[in-house]
């Protein structure tokens, strides 16, 4: 007979495949929608096989059946406490470590790609992401200064080194 923790973790697992499914199911939804109207290229006399949607179409159809079964699966399972306690995992430090990262990624990519220079927009990224990390969210903060010497040091030849090898390299024209 399984103790009351296996039951408790069961349960969490259960609510978090419940979202994750719910997640899936609708981003799958979306990307067969999206990929259902592209443009055709009928005008172009484009076979039917080789219109531009029709990869995302079957990804988004996979996906979208595949979060069904997960969503059917989770559903069944019987998890009394588990969203109790899956909104208390939540609150602890990885779920914000986790929120930092989404918020980081969110900003480079909504708010700074486009606003400046590529570049700059990597080397800010790169130099917060390392400060935040090694002085405000680390179990032992680093010293401040000397994060600040390295992070500075890391988005300088990191920043600098995805430009060289995208745009001079690769011939990858940046935003």
């Amino acid at each position: 007979m399984p103790d009351n923790s296996d039951a408790t973790e069961e349960g969490v697992r259960a609510r978090a495949d419940l979202l994750t499914a719910l997640v899936l199911v609708a981003l799958g939804l979306a990307v067969v929608y999206l990929s259902w109207t592209m443009p055709r290229l009928e005008a172009r006399h484009i076979h039917p096989a080789t219109i531009p949607g029709l990869v995302p179409l079957f990804l988004g159809i996979g996906l979208t059946c595949c979060g069904g079964l997960l969503l059917w699966r989770s559903w069944r399972i019987k998890a009394p406490g588990g969203w109790q306690s899956l909104f208390g995992l939540l609150r602890t430090r990885e779920t914000l470590r986790i929120g930092v990262v989404l918020g980081l990624a969110l900003i480079h990519t909504l708010v700074l790609v486009g606003l400046i220079p590529f570049w700059a927009a990597a080397m800010l990224f790169i130099f917060a992401f390392i400060m935040i990390f090694e002085t405000w969210l680390n179990e032992e903060p680093a010293e401040p200064l000397k994060s600040l010497c390295w992070a500075l040091a890391i988005a300088v030849v990191g920043g600098g080194g995805i430009y060289l090898v995208f745009e001079r390299i690769f011939l990858v024209r940046l935003p």
